[in-house]
């Protein structure tokens, strides 16, 4: 254990920190399992307003550090094109 003041508070702002981004990492999961979902189901309208939701919520990780810019647009482009290839199928 820490014995200096200012290392105690690190560990608890770590601490913190570690919550709330396994807390934003489990959101940003949660709706890309709905997009995914939907693409599944097949169904166009529900896969596109589930992404609407979803990416929001991406670019939030993503400014907020817990996930990379360009991981994040990666994600989205390929969801948005599974989507775009559900009309054809």
């Amino acid at each position: 254990m820490a014995n200096i003041a200012s290392a105690r508070k690190r560990i608890r702002q770590t601490l913190k920190r570690t919550e709330r981004n396994k807390a934003r990492r489990s959101r940003v999961r949660t709706f890309v399992k709905k997009v995914e979902e939907a693409i599944s189901a097949g169904n166009k309208e529900e896969a596109v307003a589930a992404l609407r939701d979803a990416q929001p919520e991406m670019q939030r990780a993503c400014g907020k550090g817990v996930a990379h810019r360009n991981t994040v647009a990666r994600k989205i482009s390929r969801l948005s094109h599974r989507i775009k290839s559900l009309v054809s199928a």
